[in-house]
């Protein structure tokens, strides 16, 4: 899968995608990255990006010219993929959203920026995404999340097949807790159901502890979350009414 990232801050990408995860997939071919300087497709002498917005306000608006060229050669050069603007006004990414967007053919993600991106902008867009209610300086960090969210579903991006099916919220509900090596730790001791070897104790352990965090921790996830009659006794032992 390709992913180019548009953006007038090319150098903030340098380091995170030659890292970890997305990194080795990058080594391996599995997903390709290709960054995208806006101020490229300035004409100006000062390859300007912004202007002051019609109606006065505080702050600079990214401008359309520059951006909308930057959209349509960043197509041409990775075919049927779906254009992606960092908005704060966008639908919310969540883990169904990253899987959507992972079988895409590629992804186009525009890193807004300043007080938001010319309005004329969104006709050349097929959505607008936020990574959560609050304020970032720019969309680069956003641009950064979606990546790491949908990369995850690309196969062969991670070693284990299995690790994105299993983590939090694919389910429905939060991950249940980990534990390594050592045993013992300042008297905190492993759960008894993870040393015992028995494959089925382990698994209810983990469906529980699963079940418990989310229930303490996000309990407005339950209402959409896939249960079972034995799920829901044992939530009912920990006060859930639902």
């Amino acid at each position: 899968m390709k992913f180019s990232v548009l953006t007038i801050l090319p150098g903030f990408f340098t380091s995170p995608f030659e890292q970890s995860i997305i990194g080795k997939a990058v080594e391996k071919g599995v997903i390709a990255v290709d960054v995208v300087n806006i101020r490229d497709f300035a004409e100006d002498k000062h390859k300007t990006t912004d202007d002051a917005p019609y109606g006065g306000g505080s702050g600079m608006v990214m401008k359309p010219e520059p951006l909308i060229r930057a959209i349509r050669a960043a197509r041409a050069a990775n075919p049927g993929a779906k254009a992606v603007l960092t908005s704060a006004r966008g639908k919310k990414l969540d883990s169904r959203a990253a899987r959507e967007l992972a079988a895409q053919n590629g992804l186009v993600i525009i890193a807004g920026r300043y007080e938001g991106v010319d309005e004329r902008v969104s006709s050349y867009v097929d959505t607008e995404l936020s990574v959560g209610d609050y304020v970032l300086t720019g969309g680069e960090a956003a641009a950064l999340v979606i990546i790491e969210a949908v990369s995850r579903f690309v196969p062969g991006v991670l070693g284990n097949g299995e690790s994105a099916e299993s983590e939090s919220f694919e389910q429905g509900l939060l991950e249940h807790p980990h534990y390594t090596r050592p045993e013992e730790f300042e008297g905190a001791k492993v759960p008894e159901a993870l040393i015992s070897g028995n494959h089925k104790e382990i698994g209810k352990w983990r469906r529980r502890e699963s079940l418990r965090a989310t229930f303490e921790r996000r309990p407005e996830l339950l209402k959409d979350a896939a249960l079972g009659k034995e799920d829901i006794e044992f939530l009912k032992t920990l006060g859930y009414v639902g």
